[in-house]
């Protein structure tokens, strides 16, 4: 557990922290002294982490928020400025996905894929950045995966939507620095979350095989992926801003 604060008197808002990589970075920014807000599908998962946030003396407050929803995201992101006055880090985090091979797909799956993991990320940035711009400050972090810089097999709609959040960060880190505000990508790999759970069944001998093929021999762990995110959040990463980590044991190098 992390003993410097670097969030003291902080505000962050993290999309998909129920559960997995969001729920962990959401404790960990509020153990580092962010007050966070917890938005999430699950309410009622949103509201057990920001129990235990405040049962551990920090400050959290859960929302519910559907990323698919304009409307949703600005409710969620007023009544986060409500709760706490202003808004200084956002964990663009949500994501979904279904592994099918691509010919298996359709129509309604493209739109699903392509509404949480890329739209979500659009209008969850969209409804919080003017409050960044205004006071000429601010982090985001948005959550990509290795599938969109490298490609995955039967996950082809999911890897087109997550490179193009890599794209995305790339170009929005040039528009807006200009007002203070860092934009970095954070690509997980393999991590043993309720999505990759979802995602192994029925794929057993291919998730087997990806991770034979893992340098350090193993999947992550949402820890892993929340210490990496909180690190491009903090002011340890000022002077980076459109950049993409990968955090993968070793499954890609680049």
């Amino acid at each position: 557990m992390p003993d410097v604060k670097r969030f003291t008197d902080q505000v962050a808002i993290v999309t998909g922290a129920a559960s997995g990589i969001g729920r962990a970075t959401a404790f960990r920014l509020a153990r580092e002294g962010a007050a966070v807000a917890v938005a999430d599908l699950n309410h009622e998962g949103a509201g057990e982490v920001a129990r235990c946030i405040c049962d551990q003396g920090g400050r959290g407050v859960a929302l519910p928020v559907d990323v698919t929803d304009v409307a949703s995201v600005q409710e969620m992101t007023v009544a986060a400025v409500v709760a706490f006055g202003t808004i200084d880090i956002l964990i663009s985090n949500a994501g979904w996905d279904r592994a099918s091979p691509f010919v298996d797909t359709d129509e309604c799956l493209w739109d699903r894929v392509i509404s949480v993991n890329y739209r979500g990320h659009l209008a969850t940035t969209h409804a919080v950045l003017p409050h960044m711009i205004e006071r000429g400050s601010g982090k985001i972090v948005t959550i990509a995966s290795d599938a969109g810089r490298v490609g995955s097999s039967g996950e082809v709609v999911y890897s087109g939507a997550k490179g193009a959040v890599i794209a995305f960060t790339k170009g929005l880190a040039r528009e807006v620095a200009r007002h203070g505000v860092t934009v970095n990508c954070i690509a997980p790999g393999l991590v043993d979350t309720p999505m990759l759970a979802g995602i192994t069944e029925g794929n057993e001998k291919l998730i087997g095989a990806i991770v034979r093929a893992i340098p350090l021999g193993r999947t992550g762990v949402p820890d892993e992926i929340a210490a990496a995110i909180c690190f491009m959040a903090s002011p340890d990463a000022a002077y980076i801003t459109g950049q993409t980590l990968s955090v993968n044991g070793g499954l890609t190098m680049m």
